[in-house]
């Protein structure tokens, strides 16, 4: 049988006879040559398929080998498509859109201090969130050792940028009831926070009770020693007592430096494992490329100095006009929106269970104020500051920072938890906050 006959009445089985049901047109019954006819097409698929891997060697060899620009270009839109997508995908980061309204509003209403201080805090906020972030994928890029460094030491990287700009101001008093509130905030209403959201969620949380007390203790050494000048602050009315108040600061800075380098070497190295919580499994976030993340931590530092300049300049007007001091907007408004990354995390975290990141982010970020940020500060006023800055804090601020060292220390020496231990802590914050409004400090400390 001819191939050109596939289809037609002419087919036969295999004893010779015509098929049944074949008429002239060859358009009723399917038969043998159907059959036929199929796997011929499947072998044409077969033969087509086979030839399709030398097809695409021979237009491989025509091409030649890929233009590395093209393929540069194409891993940076990949890149951007990331960076582009943790925005769409992080309601936080939408704040971004206050950045440029700050820059522009300071340039368009430089003396409209009030819209200013609002603005700028708005464009802190997902600034900080950002910068957060790109730490986060600079550090997991980098190994545990340089990772847990660099997240230890940027970690408070917007509180510290607004500390310098005041510093440089003169604001003295600002920078202090920023150090004090920072400290305050992070072990107090940062932890109680995460406790009453987990524990409305679960019964009881556990987390590694060995890691909180070191964790709690370090902060409590901390803290006794920045607030050791506080202590002497009666030099000030011997002669020169202003200069040893000062020579104290910077000791005692130094030493603080110190501590916070071994607490490095202790907690990432010698003894990483007393800091390490159990696996949950679910951490799986796919971090930044490297380029992304440095590039972002770059040019987001530039904008937070920028912005903080906007917000340093406005703050005694716009703190004015809201009947605020400037102890009350460094204590309780500076040190919550420096720290609302470090909120999204924890909050994060105590809704999954996980209070040993709770505890770590709370203490820890307090810790370093105490061991890193203040010293630095001290440290840095000799450089940039109009006069040298000492560690005399007033009375209410070493009060409420000692009450606030000791509760989360003896909070977290248990190990277990529940909502109602939270709302205990937000409510001695919240008593905080209400006696800095209604009771200012009456000097500059």
């Amino acid at each position: 049988m001819r191939r050109g006959d596939i289809g037609s009445c002419d087919r036969v089985d295999p004893s010779g006879k015509t098929l049944a049901g074949c008429d002239a047109g060859g358009d009723r019954g399917l038969g043998h040559g159907a059959f036929s006819s199929r796997a011929m097409w499947a072998s044409d698929r077969t033969a087509a398929r086979l030839l399709r891997p030398t097809l695409r060697q021979i237009n491989t060899r025509l091409a030649g080998p890929p233009d590395p620009s093209i393929s540069a270009s194409m891993e940076r839109a990949a890149d951007m498509q990331t960076l582009l997508r943790e925005i769409r995908n992080t309601p936080l980061l939408w704040m971004l859109v206050f950045v440029p309204i700050v820059l522009l509003a300071e340039a368009a209403a430089p003396h409209s201090h009030t819209l200013l201080f609002v603005l700028a805090v708005l464009a802190i906020v997902p600034l900080a969130a950002l910068l957060s972030h790109a730490t986060e994928a600079v550090a997991a890029k980098t190994g545990d050792a340089v990772g847990g460094l660099l997240n230890a030491t940027l970690g408070n990287l917007t509180e510290l940028i607004i500390a310098i700009t005041a510093l440089r101001a003169g604001q003295y008093m600002l920078v202090k009831a920023s150090i004090a509130g920072a400290i305050v905030t992070n072990a107090v209403f940062m932890l109680g926070a995460c406790l009453l959201l987990g524990g409305l969620r679960y019964h009881v949380q556990e987390y590694n009770r060995a890691g909180a007390r070191l964790s709690s203790g370090l902060l409590l050494m901390a803290t006794v020693a920045l607030l050791a000048p506080s202590a002497v602050a009666d030099l000030e009315h011997l002669p020169q007592g202003g200069g040893i108040l000062n020579k104290l600061s910077v000791g005692i800075s130094v030493l603080l430096i110190i501590a916070y380098a071994l607490g490095l070497l202790f907690s990432l190295g010698t003894h990483k494992e007393l800091f390490a919580s159990a696996d949950h499994g679910d951490d799986k976030e796919a971090h930044w490329p490297i380029g992304i993340a440095v590039g972002t931590l770059l040019v987001v530092t530039v904008l937070v100095a920028l912005v903080s300049e906007i917000f340093v300049e406005s703050v005694q007007k716009a703190a004015e006009t809201f009947g605020m001091s400037p102890a009350f907007v460094g204590f309780i408004i500076v040190s919550l929106v420096g720290a609302a990354a470090e909120f999204a995390v924890a909050f994060g975290a105590a809704r999954k269970d996980r209070l040993d990141m709770v505890v770590s982010i709370a203490l820890g970020s307090a810790s370093q104020i105490a061991l890193f940020v203040a010293p630095a500060l001290v440290l840095l006023s000799y450089v940039v500051g109009p006069t040298p800055m000492n560690l005399q804090f007033w009375p209410g601020a070493v009060t409420m920072v000692m009450i606030a060292t000791v509760t989360s220390a003896f909070i977290t020496a248990s190990g277990r938890s529940a909502w109602f231990v939270g709302a205990l802590m937000i409510f001695i914050y919240a008593v905080f906050a209400l006696t800095l409004y209604v009771v200012p400090p009456a000097g500059e400390g």
